[in-house]
């Protein structure tokens, strides 16, 4: 059954995680466009004959009411990455997926950036906010990520962060069409607790 849930919004000093609505197609069409060719060489290649939310917009109401409907029933979080100032401007996402709960409570933590913004820190800044939220609102023992061993933006993040590297999965995961390596970085809750205090204070205020 679904549960009924208030919409969560997670602030940081400069970006802002909320779910986006249909209403953020404009600007999510915007920079999906702009920066196809940076984003797409990481991403898996979609389902022969599905919709491209980034040129229909139907197709991405739909994706919005899938990530909506997978909070919900606590599999995914899925949240929009934004600037707060001068006025809130959608510059990407950050997400858990995969949520696993029983003996495992783990997820796995993805992110995307408009290639505009990258190298600023806006999304160290906001996947900090979502292992806030993963560990201390949704209860998560572990939070993952897993990357192309090439991408090095991404692993800067995850490694600024301080996520452990627990090696090389091998044939991973689909990637453009051919299954790819990946690095795993993960964090525990015990090791956040640890390093909460700093990690707050580098990245959140």
């Amino acid at each position: 059954m679904l549960r009924a849930r208030a919409e969560t919004r997670l602030e940081g000093p400069r970006v802002r995680l909320r779910p986006l609505r249909p209403g953020d197609w404009d600007q999510w069409h915007d920079v999906r466009t702009r920066s196809r060719d940076w984003l797409e060489p990481w991403e898996p290649q979609p389902e022969a004959g599905s919709p491209d939310p980034s040129r229909d917009r139907d197709a991405f109401r739909a994706r919005c009411s899938a990530w909506e409907r997978q909070r919900q029933f606590d599999h995914a979080y899925g949240f929009g990455l934004f600037l707060i100032a001068p006025a809130e401007t959608f510059i990407g996402e950050v997400s858990l997926g995969a949520v696993q709960r029983g003996p495992f409570q783990s997820a796995n933590v993805g992110y995307w950036v408009d290639r505009a913004h990258a190298g600023h820190g806006y999304v160290p800044e906001g996947v900090c906010l979502i292992l806030r939220y993963g560990f201390e609102e949704l209860g998560l023992h572990r939070i993952e990520a897993a990357i192309v061993p090439r991408n090095r933006p991404s692993r800067r993040v995850v490694e600024k962060l301080g996520l452990r590297m627990e090696g090389t999965a091998l044939g991973y995961l689909q990637i453009r069409g051919r299954y790819e390596d990946h690095v795993r970085y993960a964090m525990t809750a015990e090791e956040w607790a640890a390093r909460a205090e700093e990690l707050t204070r580098r990245f959140l205020t």
